[in-house]
């Protein structure tokens, strides 16, 4: 069983530092222009496509030479450093080579995890997908610690392809998938679809990888999908050791697909409507719940009144004026601003804030009628 790649409206991909460095910490040049040549054609069916890359400390460990110990953070954060310029050169230079626009974002696991950057975070990377540009995410490793120490491009991978409601999120591995037991054992069995991850299944990536250029292994991979498909996204664990990996698996369907329940979309309104503690309420007129009810986004000129203090980002109640609770969503401005705007045309934002915001204080993609 596979899942078909082309009808996914948004991919993010992850590649691990294994098949973008050899082990000489030199650049696999060739094997990166086949990737491109796959994202491209993905983007040619306008499909979005998200990169979580890893690869700047090997790449930089490689220029460093001897001096270089990966057992001292201050060295790991140096290779990041040297490596990163190295890295970003390479992507805009081979994905440019597709006529593909190449945008880098660093980020660490808190950037996805702390609200106010993670709006801003998902913001910025929206904006590069809506003007066609590629972004390639790189973990912050000249700051992060304890990323280095214990972490890996997986988890980050996942996080972002819940953060930017990805409708995939493609593993490239350096084997072809879950294996029902380690693969180097005869007649290791291939696990071609998994649809809940179980104890069982967990019990199947064995130990954490250990040693090699890459920090993952198998245990990270599965962890990975388990934050994805828990948010509405499939995940595709394939071999990236071949080359053209995207291309493979969509001509012989050879990986693993963990099956997600329900569409990130789905999943997003599900947890909007029961799963948080709004700050505030916004109470609308008439007008504004018949156009909420035709699934339309909540506008400033619909909005006869506020209660409570709440940031931009923050779960709201909108109400209708006789006090009926009509729908849950993420409001796009913080309590004061959002008082000043009330009542008003969305085109008079600018003068009365003195900066653009959004035309919306709740946008339809982020607000679920109860």
């Amino acid at each position: 069983m596979a899942y078909d790649l082309s009808q996914a409206r948004r991919v993010v991909i992850k590649v691990g530092s294994s098949l973008l460095v050899d082990e000489g910490g030199a650049l696999r040049e060739d094997w990166l222009t086949g990737l491109a040549q796959d994202i491209a054609a993905l983007h040619r069916q306008d499909v979005d496509i998200v990169l979580v890359s890893s690869g700047a400390v090997a790449l930089g460990a490689g220029h460093l030479g001897a001096e270089f110990s990966r057992q001292r953070l201050s060295d790991v954060q140096a290779a990041a450093a040297v490596g990163q310029i190295r890295l970003a050169h390479a992507y805009e230079a081979i994905l440019g080579e597709q006529g593909l626009t190449v945008a880098q974002v660093l980020l660490t696991l808190d950037d996805t995890e702390t609200r106010r950057r993670y709006l801003n975070a998902r913001d910025t990377v929206d904006a590069l997908l809506r003007m066609r540009a590629v972004p390639v995410i790189n973990e912050n490793d000249t700051v992060a610690t304890s990323e280095i120490r214990y972490g890996d491009n997986d988890r980050l991978a996942a996080r972002v392809a819940q953060m930017m409601s990805a409708d995939c999120l493609v593993i490239l591995s350096d084997v072809d998938g879950l294996y029902e037991r380690d693969p180097v054992e005869a007649n290791a069995a291939l696990i071609d679809h998994v649809a809940e991850i179980t104890p069982e299944i967990e019990a199947m990536a064995g130990a954490p990888k250990a040693v090699g250029v890459g920090s993952g292994g198998m245990v990270t991979k599965i962890a990975a999908a388990k934050i994805a498909t828990a948010s509405g996204c499939q995940v595709l664990i394939v071999s990236g050791v071949h080359d053209r990996p995207l291309q493979r698996y969509s001509e012989n369907g050879i990986g693993t697909w963990f099956e997600a329940s329900g569409s990130a979309a789905s999943m997003r309104k599900q947890w909007l409507a029961g799963a948080l503690n709004p700050s505030g309420v916004l109470v609308v007129d008439s007008g504004a719940e018949r156009a909420l009810g035709d699934g339309k986004s909540l506008l400033p000129a619909g909005v006869c009144g506020i209660r409570g203090q709440f940031e931009r980002g923050d779960p709201v109640t909108v109400e209708s004026q006789d006090g009926r609770e009509l729908a849950r969503g993420l409001v796009a401005y913080a309590a004061g601003d959002a008082e000043r705007i009330i009542g008003r045309h969305s085109d008079e934002i600018e003068a009365i804030l003195g900066y653009r915001g959004r035309g919306e204080l709740i946008h339809r993609d982020h607000l679920v009628l109860l």
